[in-house]
């Protein structure tokens, strides 16, 4: 999966946001516009080609404030579409800089 179709995605408006995802951003004081800004300026840490229906992957990225956040997401290439699984906050405990899982 490459980051510019996500990011064409979310400039063509062609997003689906899980349950899953909308309650996390809430959870986390987190709005759509600060997980679509962690994209456009984000990176891809690790991908999960196996998953179904869409490969996803894990991107870290930071919103308008400077935060750190994580972002995972499918896309249908058939549709050209971008689809958010979850959104967090990560962890600085278990992350190494925000990009590598500590052992």
């Amino acid at each position: 999966m490459k980051i510019e179709s996500l990011i064409k995605a979310i400039h063509c408006e062609k997003i689906r946001i899980s349950d899953h995802a909308d309650e996390e951003c809430h959870n986390d004081g987190l709005t759509f516009d600060d997980v679509f800004a962690s994209v456009l300026s984000g990176k891809i840490i690790e991908e999960y080609p196996e998953d179904k229906p869409y490969p996803s992957c894990l991107i870290y990225g930071r919103n308008f404030k400077n935060e750190p956040i994580h972002s995972v997401w499918g896309y249908n290439p058939e549709k050209e579409a971008g689809v958010l699984i979850t959104v967090y906050r990560p962890d600085p405990a278990r992350w190494i800089d925000f990009k590598r899982r500590r052992k």
